[in-house]
């Protein structure tokens, strides 16, 4: 049986799912937003406590890691990425998912050849891309006298 170009899209057509974008724009919206707002919060929190302005955005960033990082064993962190997709993958609280999440899946292998090889599976290539980033516009700056 020979099937024409138009009837293998035809076919595809049928089977593929329908694409909920909007709908998964507004999830991300709402979830990032929250945990951008989360973080707001504890910036006014620490602010409010006396801390300098560099000292409490340091302890907002330690402590929405440690927030992921704890909803992330729990579990909680999974759920929250299948509802908001990318909202809770581009917040700090994403690169604390992306590092806690294999370190708990290869505990079972040990801590050097489980946990410690594969913790920066996910996260390592956005480390290596954005410190190389970092380095050209670095280069770029100092070569153009850009500041």
């Amino acid at each position: 049986m020979k099937v024409t170009k138009q009837e293998y899209s035809n076919m595809t057509d049928k089977a593929s799912p329908g694409s909920k974008t909007v709908r998964n724009c507004i999830r991300a919206f709402l979830v990032g937003g929250f945990i951008c707002t989360i973080g707001q919060l504890l910036f006014e929190l620490y602010s409010y406590t006396g801390l300098e302005t560099t000292d409490a955005r340091s302890a907002v960033s330690v402590t929405l890691v440690g927030i992921a990082a704890v909803l992330t064993a729990f579990g909680v962190y999974d759920k929250i990425g299948k509802f908001g997709g990318a909202g809770s993958l581009v917040p700090i609280t994403g690169f604390s998912n992306s590092v806690v999440s294999p370190a708990i899946e290869f505990k079972s292998e040990g801590h050097i050849m489980g946990i410690g090889a594969k913790m920066f599976v996910i996260a390592g290539p956005v480390l290596v891309f954005a410190i190389t980033a970092s380095i050209v516009y670095g280069v770029v700056v100092f070569l153009f006298h850009l500041y």
